[in-house]
Formats: C-alpha cells, structure tokens, sequence
C-alpha cells in the first residue's frame, strides 16, 4: 500500500519540478465537462442561403420546420428575431450552439430602420448579462451575448449596397462582424477576386471595422502562420453551401450540381467555406473575449455612467430565469419597506424627544418677592 502511494505521488521529473505545468490540463478537463457556449448572429437578404450555410457549418437541422413567406406576405414583413439553440458533442466536448437569425431584413421597400431591432436585441443581451452579474444567482449565468455576426453579402451586385454600409456602421462597435459574400458559385474566380476588393475598399472608406483576426505571436508554429495569413487574404468570405452528398469519382463529397460540373464545398480552391468554418473553430474563443473585453465593457462602462438607456427586458424568460427575477424583485421590495420604517422609526424619536424636553419659551417665569 506505501509503496502504490510511492508511485502515484513520485515526482516524475528532474529535481526541482514542483509541477504547476499541468495547470493548463486542468483548465482543458474543467472546460470539457462544463461545456462551451456560442451564440451566432445571420444576417442578411432573404434568398442568400443563411440557413443553408449555417446547417452546413455544424452538420445539424436548426430549422426543421422553417416557415417561408410568400412574396405578398414579405411587402407588410417586419424584421424578427429568431434564436435556435442546439447541443452539439463531438469528441466528448459539448457546445451549446444558439443561431440568430434575422428573417424579414432588407426585404421591404423602406429599410431605413430594419436595423433598429437587431441593436436592440444586441444591447438586450448585453443589458440581461450586466442584471445577471449584479444578480443573486452568479454562478450560473447563462451567455446570450452575440459573439459573432456574419453578414451576407449579395453577390449580384459592385459591391455593398448602401443597406450594407449604414447596418455594418451602426453595429460594428457592438458586434463582431465577419463578411461573407453569399452564392459565389454564382461568379467567375476572377468576379469573386474583383467583388472581394471592392466589398474591402468600401469598408475601408467608411470606416468600417470589422473583426480582426488576432496577429500571430513570434514563437507560433510556421504552418499556424501561413494558415493565419491565407486566412486574413481570404476576408470577405466567399462561400457557396448545401447539405446535399454527390458521388464524384468514387468519393462522397458535399456540393452542388451544374451542367457543367460539381462545386465541391470543402474545397477550397472553389470556395471559401472551410476557411470561414476554420476561421470560426479555431478562434471561436478570441471571439468571445473581445465581446466581452470591448463590446460588452464599452456597453458596462457607458451604463453605470448614465449615457446609456437600459433595454426593456423582453417577457420571454425561461421559468427559472421569471422565478429569479421575481425573487429579486421581491428582495429590493422588502429592502424599501425595511428602509422606510426605519424612517418612520427614527421620525417617531425625533417627534419624542422634542415633545420630552420643555421649550425655554413655556418654562415658569421666577416668583418675585
């Protein structure tokens, strides 16, 4: 028995090791069993294949019975806002995946404030995650922060259309934004190349940030190098989606069928896609700190110093979330009505003592002899 406790407590390096190099192998096996969250805003012009792409990206149906109006329908359309949530497992890790779509923008004649109800659910988030913090319950915040906006791009088009710039200027200090020009099967390489630097020069000229990808450290592995590099080249995405498997020559691949031949869609040298999927996979985690180390703390910092409104909190909680809230409410209730009968209290005393103590005014004048 002394000698298996030995073994197990032995130091298995040089002397001088104390051992806390596995800190990052404890970090790897709590975040594997609490799970990761991810939330991920599509927007764009209905008929660009959003929906396609995004069950394409994950392998997963998030619209199993998706609704699709008609075109009279569309004219008295308003923007909504429809968020999906999914649990995807691969390799014992868990993602709780939650997809906002954005049905209804840019599909009526007026677009002037289709954009409106986008930052506001964006500051909604933002503002539920700040009452959570303050919360009782802290420990078990859930995250509905938009982390990512990918924003599509049409492809029928020279460039952004004026939708496109006045949207990406409105939101790029909430969100990160990522440009995908949509249906690039739809254009030549060479129209592809020519769109990419024209979508690139309008943004730079109106100032429109959109997410960086993080530069690369010196001690970085060469390929993780070039492969950063091939990817910031790649930005806006061009991709082209679909869930449908083609044989051709003997192997299965996912991609669209023309006369002409077949678009494979994790080729790379056809599209985008497996560049925009690796660019969201592998820096899915930068993602998340810079909203919550820019977006979300710009959004904190503007509150609690008054220039900001807070959101009206939408009435669609959970029941967990409703019972919190109430109980929260029903606290600061019992908070008021303990502080004004202290009030009352401390007013009663006050009232006491100056009818206790004799007004120099109503003492008895001295008796003379």
């Amino acid at each position: 028995m002394a000698s298996d406790t030995a073994r197990q407590f032995a130091n298995p390096e040089m002397p001088g090791y104390v051992g806390f190099a596995n800190l990052p192998n404890q970090v790897h096996r709590k975040s594997v069993k609490k799970g990761f969250e991810f939330t991920l805003m599509v927007v764009g012009e209905s008929g660009l294949g959003k929906s396609t792409m995004i069950n394409s990206l994950f392998l997963t149906d998030l619209y199993p019975e998706r609704y699709i109006p008609d075109a009279s329908e569309k004219i008295k359309q308003t923007v909504k806002l429809e968020a999906s949530t999914v649990e995807i497992e691969e390799r014992g890790v868990k993602l709780r995946l939650t997809v906002v779509d954005t049905p209804g923008f840019g599909d009526a004649i007026d677009n002037t404030d289709c954009f409106k109800s986008i930052i506001h659910y964006i500051d909604e988030q933002f503002e539920r995650f700040l009452q959570d913090e303050s919360g009782l319950n802290r420990r078990n915040i859930t995250d509905n922060r938009i982390h990512c906006c990918f924003y599509f791009i049409s492809p029928f088009g020279h460039g952004l259309k004026p939708l496109d710039i006045e949207f990406m200027k409105q939101l790029h200090s909430k969100v990160n934004i990522v440009p995908v020009i949509a249906k690039s099967d739809a254009l030549t390489k060479k129209e592809v190349m020519k769109l990419k630097r024209r979508v690139m020069q309008e943004i730079e000229e109106n100032g429109i940030k959109i997410y960086p990808l993080p530069d690369c450290d010196s001690d970085e592995d060469e390929d993780y190098k070039e492969q950063v590099r091939q990817l910031k080249e790649a930005v806006p995405f061009a991709v082209s989606s679909t869930t449908q498997t083609l044989d051709v020559k003997g192997r299965k691949v996912r991609g669209r069928l023309y006369p002409w031949g077949v678009v494979e869609v994790e080729n790379p040298e056809h599209c985008d896609f497996i560049k925009l999927r690796t660019m969201l996979i592998t820096h899915m985690q930068d993602l998340q700190e810079v909203t919550q180390e820019l977006h979300y703390e710009n959004y904190r910092s503007e509150r609690l110093a008054g220039k900001a409104v807070p959101r009206k909190m939408s009435t669609g909680l959970s029941e967990k979330e409703r019972i919190i809230q109430e109980k929260e409410a029903e606290l600061q209730r019992m908070q008021e009505m303990l502080a004004k009968m202290q009030e009352q209290m401390r007013q009663k005393q006050s009232d006491d003592s100056r009818q206790a103590t004799p007004s120099p005014t109503n003492a008895p004048l001295p008796q003379s002899d």
